[in-house]
Protein backbone atom coordinates (compact mmCIF):
# COMPACT_ATOMS: atom_id res chain seq x y z
CA UNK A 1 0.00 0.00 0.00
CA UNK A 2 1.61 3.18 -0.94
CA UNK A 3 0.79 6.28 0.73
CA UNK A 4 1.75 9.85 0.16
CA UNK A 5 0.19 12.06 2.70
CA UNK A 6 -2.93 10.19 3.69
CA UNK A 7 -2.74 9.57 7.11
CA UNK A 8 -6.59 10.41 7.24
CA UNK A 9 -6.74 7.33 4.62
CA UNK A 10 -4.78 5.18 6.75
CA UNK A 11 -7.21 5.84 9.70
CA UNK A 12 -9.89 4.65 7.92
CA UNK A 13 -8.75 2.01 5.92
CA UNK A 14 -5.89 0.04 7.30
CA UNK A 15 -8.00 -1.22 10.00
CA UNK A 16 -10.62 -2.87 7.35
CA UNK A 17 -7.71 -3.82 5.03
CA UNK A 18 -6.13 -5.71 8.07
CA UNK A 19 -9.44 -7.33 9.30
CA UNK A 20 -10.92 -8.32 5.77
CA UNK A 21 -7.78 -10.29 4.20
CA UNK A 22 -6.10 -13.04 5.41
CA UNK A 23 -2.94 -12.60 6.65
CA UNK A 24 -0.94 -15.63 7.77
CA UNK A 25 2.64 -16.50 6.83
CA UNK A 26 2.15 -16.46 3.44
CA UNK A 27 0.71 -13.04 3.04
CA UNK A 28 2.14 -9.93 4.31
CA UNK A 29 0.86 -6.16 4.41
CA UNK A 30 3.57 -3.61 3.76
CA UNK A 31 3.08 -0.17 3.76
CA UNK A 32 5.27 2.17 1.87
CA UNK A 33 5.67 5.91 2.33
CA UNK A 34 6.54 8.25 0.11
CA UNK A 35 8.29 10.86 2.29
CA UNK A 36 4.75 12.06 3.29
CA UNK A 37 4.59 15.58 5.10
CA UNK A 38 1.81 14.89 7.14
CA UNK A 39 2.06 12.52 10.44
CA UNK A 40 1.29 9.07 8.54
CA UNK A 41 4.16 7.74 9.54
CA UNK A 42 4.36 8.81 13.58
CA UNK A 43 0.40 6.90 13.03
CA UNK A 44 1.63 4.14 11.41
CA UNK A 45 4.14 3.46 13.85
CA UNK A 46 2.04 3.96 16.96
CA UNK A 47 -1.15 2.46 16.05
CA UNK A 48 0.10 -0.68 13.42
CA UNK A 49 4.05 -1.30 14.78
CA UNK A 50 3.81 -5.08 13.60
CA UNK A 51 2.75 -3.80 9.87
CA UNK A 52 6.35 -3.47 7.87
CA UNK A 53 6.23 0.41 6.88
CA UNK A 54 9.14 1.39 4.33
CA UNK A 55 10.12 4.87 4.23
CA UNK A 56 11.42 6.51 0.76
CA UNK A 57 13.68 9.83 0.54
CA UNK A 58 11.25 11.48 -1.30
CA UNK A 59 8.25 11.60 -3.55
CA UNK A 60 8.93 9.32 -5.88
CA UNK A 61 5.20 9.66 -7.24
CA UNK A 62 2.96 6.92 -8.16
CA UNK A 63 5.26 4.90 -10.67
CA UNK A 64 9.03 5.28 -8.75
CA UNK A 65 7.23 4.46 -5.18
CA UNK A 66 6.19 1.49 -5.75
CA UNK A 67 9.62 0.51 -8.56
CA UNK A 68 11.93 1.06 -5.86
CA UNK A 69 9.74 -0.54 -2.89
CA UNK A 70 8.94 -3.67 -4.53
CA UNK A 71 12.99 -3.72 -5.54
CA UNK A 72 13.31 -4.77 -1.83
CA UNK A 73 10.17 -7.43 -1.23
CA UNK A 74 10.35 -11.16 -2.36
CA UNK A 75 6.99 -12.87 -3.27
CA UNK A 76 5.37 -14.81 -5.77
CA UNK A 77 2.92 -12.24 -6.42
CA UNK A 78 2.88 -8.26 -5.61
CA UNK A 79 -0.64 -6.67 -5.01
CA UNK A 80 -0.60 -2.96 -5.35
CA UNK A 81 -3.42 -1.21 -3.16
CA UNK A 82 -3.83 2.50 -3.27
CA UNK A 83 -4.38 4.03 0.11
CA UNK A 84 -7.59 5.40 -0.63
CA UNK A 85 -9.22 1.48 -1.38
CA UNK A 86 -11.70 -0.24 0.73
CA UNK A 87 -11.38 -4.29 0.68
CA UNK A 88 -14.39 -6.51 0.96
CA UNK A 89 -14.33 -9.82 3.05
CA UNK A 90 -11.65 -12.51 1.35
CA UNK A 91 -11.01 -10.23 -1.84
CA UNK A 92 -7.67 -11.63 -2.13
CA UNK A 93 -8.14 -15.78 -2.84
CA UNK A 94 -9.92 -14.92 -6.02
CA UNK A 95 -7.38 -12.59 -6.98
CA UNK A 96 -4.06 -15.14 -6.60
CA UNK A 97 -5.94 -18.16 -7.53
CA UNK A 98 -7.13 -16.24 -10.88
CA UNK A 99 -3.43 -15.59 -11.69
CA UNK A 100 -2.63 -19.04 -10.51
CA UNK A 101 -4.89 -21.04 -12.93
CA UNK A 102 -3.00 -19.66 -16.14
CA UNK A 103 0.67 -19.56 -16.47
CA UNK A 104 -0.06 -16.76 -18.67
CA UNK A 105 -2.14 -15.07 -17.05
CA UNK A 106 0.13 -12.55 -15.51
CA UNK A 107 -2.17 -9.74 -13.88
CA UNK A 108 -5.48 -9.41 -12.15
CA UNK A 109 -7.75 -6.70 -11.09
CA UNK A 110 -10.59 -6.70 -9.01
CA UNK A 111 -14.01 -5.19 -9.74
CA UNK A 112 -14.21 -1.79 -8.56
CA UNK A 113 -16.73 -0.54 -7.15
CA UNK A 114 -17.04 3.38 -5.72
CA UNK A 115 -16.72 4.07 -2.29
CA UNK A 116 -19.41 6.69 -2.08
CA UNK A 117 -21.85 5.33 -4.49
CA UNK A 118 -21.38 1.65 -3.59
CA UNK A 119 -24.14 -0.02 -6.34
CA UNK A 120 -22.09 1.46 -8.47
CA UNK A 121 -18.65 1.16 -11.09
CA UNK A 122 -15.87 3.54 -10.34
CA UNK A 123 -14.22 5.76 -12.78
CA UNK A 124 -10.72 4.45 -12.06
CA UNK A 125 -11.05 0.38 -13.57
CA UNK A 126 -14.77 -0.54 -13.18
CA UNK A 127 -14.98 -4.61 -14.26
CA UNK A 128 -12.02 -4.52 -16.14
CA UNK A 129 -9.68 -1.48 -19.00
CA UNK A 130 -10.15 -1.36 -22.74
CA UNK A 131 -8.13 0.76 -25.11
CA UNK A 132 -9.47 1.49 -28.65
CA UNK A 133 -6.99 2.11 -32.05
CA UNK A 134 -6.52 5.95 -30.91
CA UNK A 135 -5.07 4.62 -27.11
CA UNK A 136 -8.08 6.08 -25.54
CA UNK A 137 -8.58 4.19 -22.65
CA UNK A 138 -12.57 3.10 -21.00
CA UNK A 139 -13.79 0.64 -18.44
CA UNK A 140 -16.48 -2.49 -18.74
CA UNK A 141 -18.70 -0.40 -16.56
CA UNK A 142 -17.35 3.22 -17.40
CA UNK A 143 -16.88 5.20 -21.16
CA UNK A 144 -15.79 8.63 -20.33
CA UNK A 145 -18.09 10.14 -17.54
CA UNK A 146 -20.87 7.85 -18.31
CA UNK A 147 -20.57 5.72 -14.92
CA UNK A 148 -23.22 2.13 -14.71
CA UNK A 149 -24.55 0.91 -12.14
CA UNK A 150 -23.67 -2.69 -10.84
CA UNK A 151 -26.31 -4.94 -11.08
CA UNK A 152 -24.55 -8.20 -11.87
CA UNK A 153 -23.92 -7.29 -15.93
CA UNK A 154 -20.06 -7.65 -15.63
CA UNK A 155 -19.70 -10.37 -13.03
CA UNK A 156 -17.94 -12.82 -15.67
CA UNK A 157 -14.02 -13.18 -15.32
CA UNK A 158 -12.78 -12.39 -18.58
CA UNK A 159 -9.29 -11.35 -20.30
CA UNK A 160 -8.95 -7.55 -20.60
CA UNK A 161 -6.43 -4.83 -22.06
CA UNK A 162 -5.62 -3.29 -18.53
CA UNK A 163 -5.71 -3.60 -14.65
CA UNK A 164 -6.73 -0.84 -12.56
CA UNK A 165 -3.67 0.64 -10.53
CA UNK A 166 -5.78 1.24 -7.61
CA UNK A 167 -5.88 -2.29 -7.06
CA UNK A 168 -3.90 -5.47 -9.07
CA UNK A 169 -2.05 -8.55 -8.11
CA UNK A 170 0.43 -9.44 -10.76
CA UNK A 171 3.48 -12.42 -10.54
CA UNK A 172 6.25 -11.02 -9.38
CA UNK A 173 8.67 -12.49 -12.46
CA UNK A 174 6.28 -10.62 -15.09
CA UNK A 175 6.73 -7.17 -12.72
CA UNK A 176 10.58 -8.08 -12.59
CA UNK A 177 10.62 -8.84 -16.66
CA UNK A 178 9.00 -5.54 -17.36
CA UNK A 179 10.84 -4.13 -14.84
CA UNK A 180 7.74 -2.27 -13.34
CA UNK A 181 6.24 0.91 -14.28
CA UNK A 182 7.97 3.64 -16.18
CA UNK A 183 9.25 6.27 -13.67
CA UNK A 184 9.07 8.74 -16.11
CA UNK A 185 5.20 8.77 -16.26
CA UNK A 186 5.09 9.96 -12.25
CA UNK A 187 1.52 8.73 -12.15
CA UNK A 188 -1.38 8.15 -14.66
CA UNK A 189 -1.55 6.14 -17.08
CA UNK A 190 1.43 3.88 -15.91
CA UNK A 191 -0.64 0.60 -15.49
CA UNK A 192 -2.12 0.78 -19.06
CA UNK A 193 1.85 0.91 -20.33
CA UNK A 194 2.55 -1.84 -18.63
CA UNK A 195 -0.40 -4.05 -19.09
CA UNK A 196 0.34 -2.91 -23.12
CA UNK A 197 3.57 -4.46 -22.35
CA UNK A 198 3.17 -7.28 -21.15
CA UNK A 199 0.34 -8.24 -23.76
CA UNK A 200 3.44 -7.40 -26.45
CA UNK A 201 5.48 -10.56 -24.98
CA UNK A 202 2.10 -12.85 -24.93
CA UNK A 203 1.15 -12.26 -21.58
CA UNK A 204 -2.27 -11.62 -20.83
CA UNK A 205 -4.70 -9.61 -18.06
CA UNK A 206 -7.74 -10.52 -16.04
CA UNK A 207 -10.29 -9.46 -14.40
CA UNK A 208 -11.96 -11.43 -11.33
CA UNK A 209 -15.45 -9.63 -10.04
CA UNK A 210 -15.78 -12.36 -7.65
CA UNK A 211 -12.96 -10.11 -5.97
CA UNK A 212 -14.45 -7.01 -4.49
CA UNK A 213 -13.15 -3.23 -3.38
CA UNK A 214 -14.30 0.28 -3.44
CA UNK A 215 -12.15 3.08 -4.70
CA UNK A 216 -12.45 6.44 -3.09
CA UNK A 217 -11.04 8.40 -6.56
CA UNK A 218 -9.47 11.83 -6.67
CA UNK A 219 -8.42 11.59 -3.24
CA UNK A 220 -4.48 12.30 -4.07
CA UNK A 221 -5.51 14.67 -7.11
CA UNK A 222 -9.27 15.59 -8.21
CA UNK A 223 -10.37 14.10 -11.62
CA UNK A 224 -11.13 17.46 -13.04
CA UNK A 225 -8.33 18.60 -11.72
CA UNK A 226 -5.75 20.53 -14.53
CA UNK A 227 -2.24 18.39 -13.86
CA UNK A 228 -4.31 15.22 -13.57
CA UNK A 229 -5.45 16.03 -17.56
CA UNK A 230 -2.09 17.22 -18.32
CA UNK A 231 -0.27 13.68 -16.72
CA UNK A 232 -3.13 11.68 -18.79
CA UNK A 233 -2.61 13.31 -22.37
CA UNK A 234 1.55 13.41 -21.40
CA UNK A 235 1.48 9.72 -20.58
CA UNK A 236 -1.01 8.81 -23.26
CA UNK A 237 1.31 10.09 -26.52
CA UNK A 238 3.98 8.95 -24.62
CA UNK A 239 2.64 4.56 -23.96
CA UNK A 240 1.58 4.85 -27.76
CA UNK A 241 5.14 6.17 -28.95
CA UNK A 242 6.42 3.18 -26.92
CA UNK A 243 4.55 0.76 -27.92
CA UNK A 244 2.67 0.77 -30.96
CA UNK A 245 3.69 -0.02 -34.53
CA UNK A 246 6.07 2.77 -36.59
CA UNK A 247 3.29 2.78 -39.24
CA UNK A 248 0.40 3.07 -37.22
CA UNK A 249 2.07 6.05 -35.02
CA UNK A 250 2.76 8.07 -38.26
CA UNK A 251 -1.10 8.82 -39.19
CA UNK A 252 -2.03 8.46 -35.63
CA UNK A 253 -0.05 10.52 -33.13
CA UNK A 254 -0.73 13.67 -35.60
CA UNK A 255 -4.40 12.93 -36.04
CA UNK A 256 -4.55 12.23 -32.06
CA UNK A 257 -2.85 15.91 -31.72
CA UNK A 258 -5.69 17.36 -33.64
CA UNK A 259 -8.44 15.73 -32.35
CA UNK A 260 -7.33 16.26 -28.76
CA UNK A 261 -7.00 19.94 -29.07
CA UNK A 262 -10.65 20.12 -30.37
CA UNK A 263 -11.72 17.93 -27.06
CA UNK A 264 -9.26 20.78 -25.10
CA UNK A 265 -12.03 23.06 -26.10
CA UNK A 266 -14.95 20.83 -24.73
CA UNK A 267 -12.89 20.63 -21.78
CA UNK A 268 -12.28 24.38 -21.01
CA UNK A 269 -16.12 24.77 -21.61
CA UNK A 270 -16.99 22.20 -19.07
CA UNK A 271 -14.04 23.37 -16.87
CA UNK A 272 -12.25 26.51 -17.61
CA UNK A 273 -9.62 27.98 -19.49
CA UNK A 274 -6.92 25.80 -17.29
CA UNK A 275 -8.57 22.56 -19.02
CA UNK A 276 -7.56 23.68 -22.18
CA UNK A 277 -3.89 24.46 -21.28
CA UNK A 278 -3.26 21.27 -19.78
CA UNK A 279 -3.84 19.25 -23.15
CA UNK A 280 -1.89 22.00 -25.33
CA UNK A 281 0.78 21.77 -22.45
CA UNK A 282 0.83 18.19 -22.57
CA UNK A 283 1.63 18.02 -26.40
CA UNK A 284 4.02 20.35 -25.99
CA UNK A 285 5.94 18.78 -23.28
CA UNK A 286 5.90 15.19 -25.01
CA UNK A 287 7.05 17.20 -28.16
CA UNK A 288 10.15 18.42 -26.13
CA UNK A 289 10.98 14.86 -24.51
CA UNK A 290 10.58 13.64 -27.94
CA UNK A 291 13.73 12.01 -28.65
CA UNK A 292 13.92 11.09 -24.99
CA UNK A 293 10.85 9.44 -26.06
CA UNK A 294 12.19 7.64 -28.76
CA UNK A 295 14.97 6.46 -26.91
CA UNK A 296 12.62 5.03 -24.04
CA UNK A 297 10.91 3.36 -27.09
CA UNK A 298 14.02 1.28 -28.31
CA UNK A 299 14.75 -0.10 -24.26
CA UNK A 300 11.44 -1.75 -24.14
CA UNK A 301 11.27 -4.98 -23.52
CA UNK A 302 8.63 -6.53 -25.70
CA UNK A 303 7.71 -6.61 -29.13
CA UNK A 304 5.65 -3.53 -30.21
CA UNK A 305 2.82 -4.68 -31.98
CA UNK A 306 -1.03 -3.90 -32.95
CA UNK A 307 -3.58 -3.66 -30.03
CA UNK A 308 -6.31 -6.67 -30.47
CA UNK A 309 -9.36 -5.55 -30.41
CA UNK A 310 -12.11 -7.53 -29.51
CA UNK A 311 -14.97 -5.01 -29.72
CA UNK A 312 -15.74 -3.64 -33.03
CA UNK A 313 -15.58 0.45 -32.55
CA UNK A 314 -12.40 1.36 -33.57
CA UNK A 315 -12.77 4.59 -31.64
CA UNK A 316 -14.68 5.07 -28.96
CA UNK A 317 -15.38 8.43 -29.07
CA UNK A 318 -17.49 7.86 -32.28
CA UNK A 319 -19.13 5.13 -30.44
CA UNK A 320 -20.03 7.28 -27.84
CA UNK A 321 -20.82 10.44 -28.48
CA UNK A 322 -21.78 9.70 -32.65
CA UNK A 323 -23.17 6.40 -31.84
CA UNK A 324 -24.72 7.20 -28.54
CA UNK A 325 -23.15 3.75 -26.98
CA UNK A 326 -22.98 4.77 -23.71
CA UNK A 327 -22.44 1.40 -22.03
CA UNK A 328 -19.81 -0.95 -22.37
CA UNK A 329 -22.72 -3.24 -22.99
CA UNK A 330 -23.93 -1.76 -26.40
CA UNK A 331 -20.43 -2.13 -28.00
CA UNK A 332 -20.77 -4.69 -30.61
CA UNK A 333 -18.52 -7.85 -29.71
CA UNK A 334 -16.01 -8.79 -32.93
CA UNK A 335 -16.82 -12.80 -33.75
CA UNK A 336 -13.74 -14.99 -34.40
Amino acid sequence: MLNYNGQHLLEELIPKSISRTNIDEKTQLIVVDNASTDNSVAWMSSNFPNVPLLQLDKNYGFTGGYNKSLECIEAAFFVLLSSDVEVEKNWLTPLIDRLKSNSRIAACQPKVLSYYQRDSFEYAGASGGFIDALGMPFCRGRIFNTIEKDVGQYDNAIEIKWASGCCFAIKSEAWKKMRGFDEDFFAHMEEVDLCWRLNGLGFSIFVEPKSVVYHMGGETLNYNHPKKLYLNYRNNYAMLLKNQMALILVLLLPFRFIVDILAAFYFMSKNGPLAFVAVFKAQVHFLLRFSHWLKTRKKVIRKRSKIKYIYSEKSIALAYFLGNKKQFSQLERKIG
